[in-house]
């Protein structure tokens, strides 16, 4: 597997050859609104592909990225986009959140691949379909918890939830 970075590239303008740095793959999911994010991917130092969407701003960070076999999950704006590297290949673009995506996570012993949202938790399968999306009373700014029987969140107002991997169901 190649050594990937992601980088954030807010000045970057999609199908500008004014870009300082080029990206042989493009893709803008911000549609005619300008993005809040744009994150691209080098592999081993080379510029792969870049990815935008509007929405809620994301960064880039630990959980900005997952990688899993050869396919990769990246957070940019309110998706989550799969791909692959040898060779490059852009999968998907799902939808997690109606706001932004603030990292993508992985439950090991299930295969569970979850997304942590603003408004919303989702999982996910590799074939970028929803199984199940929660939500709480406030927004998810607080810590989450990857744990062996679910996984837990905390709200803006301090609040935690804990949500069953399988059935999306919160726990009692």
């Amino acid at each position: 597997m190649k050594a990937l970075e992601v980088l954030n590239e807010p000045g970057y303008a999609f199908q500008s050859p004014a870009n300082p740095r080029r990206y042989p793959f493009e893709l803008n999911l911000a549609g005619r609104f300008r993005p809040s994010s744009v994150h691209g991917i080098l592999a081993e130092g080379a510029p792969l592909a870049v990815f935008g969407a509007s929405g809620g701003a994301t960064g880039v960070h630990a959980r900005s990225l997952l990688s899993r076999a050869a396919n990769h999950y990246l957070a940019v704006g309110p998706f989550v986009i799969s791909f692959s590297c040898t060779p490059f290949r852009y999968n998907w673009a799902l939808e997690v959140d109606p706001a932004t995506c603030f990292g993508v996570h992985l439950h090991e012993a299930s295969g569970a691949l979850i997304s942590h949202g603003e408004l919303q938790l989702s999982r996910f399968t590799e074939a970028g379909q929803i199984v199940w999306t929660a939500g709480g009373a406030d927004i998810f700014t607080g810590d989450i918890e990857i744990l062996s029987e679910h996984v837990r969140i905390t709200d803006f107002n301090g609040r935690a939830y804990c949500f069953d991997y399988e059935s999306g169901r919160e726990c009692v």
